[in-house]
């Protein structure tokens, strides 16, 4: 996918201040990252969805998680639409960046690595995601 100019949730840097943390703000619209292992979710395992920390919109299901030992929760696919791929050439590497297709909020990035039949290993920082428990 080519990078989108316009997200259907835009907001001004300040109204993204007001409803972040310093810590989201930074992963979200800074393309910061949190520490490996340092996350709330890396060994989070219940039964539920994961959605964008930014606009609320759901990316992952619980059954996609998997532990892949790097330190951020992993994923070996995300909801049909929910991001956009956009190549991303910093820090002298060539990776994928994973966005939520809603507002753009930076999730961490996609790898061909992983161990499932899909062969992807969507890397997230906790604090750009939030989870809500499958009703019993």
């Amino acid at each position: 996918m080519s990078k989108k100019n316009k997200y259907p949730i835009e907001k001004s840097e300040k109204a993204w201040l007001d409803e972040l943390s310093p810590e989201e703000f930074n992963i979200l619209r800074k393309k910061g990252t949190e520490y490996p292992y340092s996350g709330k979710f890396n060994d989070h395992y219940e039964e539920g969805t994961y959605l964008c920390k930014g606009c609320g919109v759901p990316l992952y299901l619980s059954q996609s998680k998997y532990d892949s030992h790097c330190g951020w929760p992993s994923y070996d696919q995300s909801i049909e639409g929910a991001l956009e791929l956009i190549p991303d050439h910093s820090n002298g590497m060539l990776r994928t960046e994973i966005v939520c297709a809603n507002c753009g909020g930076h999730q961490g990035h996609v790898f061909n690595d992983g161990p499932t039949k899909t062969g992807l290993r969507f890397c997230v920082n906790s604090a750009s995601i939030s989870f809500i428990k499958k009703a019993e």
